[in-house]
């Protein structure tokens, strides 16, 4: 691991994507996403409302040891957006598994936060020898979502809603999303700023109403096979540490709880992650 390792602000971030074809549910869609580094394949999985720029502090630290691949799911970030598909965690599976085909990646170990923690969850079940190690970190499961504040995203009201006040809920969210006061004005930017766009609260807006608790009460959490670990935010409100610790019993894994860290743990604790899945890849 790189503690060292530069971060990427979200211009250079995005300027450094690739971007290749998935087809789901009959569409032929656009993914981008960042691949770097050579070595066992690490892929990254984002949540609602962020987008791969949430890995900023992260993913490039292991370019030196891992290949790591960071997409946008379907619909967030520079993705598709297009206002006719699904982008639910099942579609996001499949999308998920188009891309491991399309690179010929083969075994991976999945990273993954908040609903990118669903999207993993479904692919390790469901591809039980295909992740070799399967790192959540405050994480969709079972039914813990969703959440007050993405389901009112959902309603059709948001994709009329005035710029100003939009922009101020954005930026609430990431803001109260934080642990402490110390809040860095390139993670508020940089996070929001896809959603900024003339389609973006339309698109937060069906992002939002897709979030199905079904599609992880509906796991059979018993047939996946991966070394689990469950580096956690202890303080978050939204996804509560217990269901860290119920995904670790049931897929007979670790939990490590990062203290002074609410839901954007990766932006909270930094280097305390780099450690903790450090340790978790090794």
């Amino acid at each position: 691991m790189n503690a060292d390792a530069p971060e990427p602000d979200h211009e250079a971030w995005s300027a450094a994507q690739e971007e290749t074809e998935v087809r789901v549910d009959g569409h032929d869609l656009t993914m981008a996403y960042r691949d770097e580094g050579s070595g066992h394949p690490v892929i990254f999985l984002h949540g609602i409302p962020t987008w791969s720029f949430l890995w900023r502090r992260v993913a490039p630290a292991f370019e030196d040891e891992y290949r790591t691949i960071v997409p946008d799911m379907l619909g967030y970030g520079n993705s598709d957006r297009r206002d006719s598909f699904d982008r639910s965690i099942r579609a996001q599976e499949d999308a998920l598994q188009a891309l491991i085909d399309d690179l010929d990646l083969g075994v991976v170990s999945l990273v993954a936060h908040d609903i990118g923690g669903g999207v993993a969850l479904r692919y390790s079940a469901h591809h039980p020898d295909r992740v070799e190690t399967l790192v959540l970190s405050n994480a969709v499961c079972y039914d813990s979502w969703p959440v007050q504040f993405v389901t009112d995203l959902g309603l059709p009201d948001t994709a009329e809603m005035d710029p100003e006040e939009f922009e101020g809920q954005l930026d609430a969210s990431f803001v109260r999303g934080l642990y402490g006061d110390d809040v860095d004005p390139e993670w508020v930017e940089g996070i929001k700023e896809p959603w900024l766009r003339e389609d973006g609260r339309r698109a937060l807006s069906r992002a939002a109403v897709a979030t199905n608790t079904n599609h992880t009460t509906e796991i059979d959490y018993d047939v996946v096979d991966s070394r689990t670990y469950c580096v956690w935010g202890a303080d978050d409100v939204m996804q509560p540490i217990e269901y860290g610790e119920r995904l670790a019993e049931d897929l007979d894994g670790e939990v490590v709880a990062l203290d002074d860290a609410y839901h954007w743990v990766v932006e909270d604790r930094p280097a305390a992650y780099r450690e903790a899945l450090a340790e978790a890849l090794a």
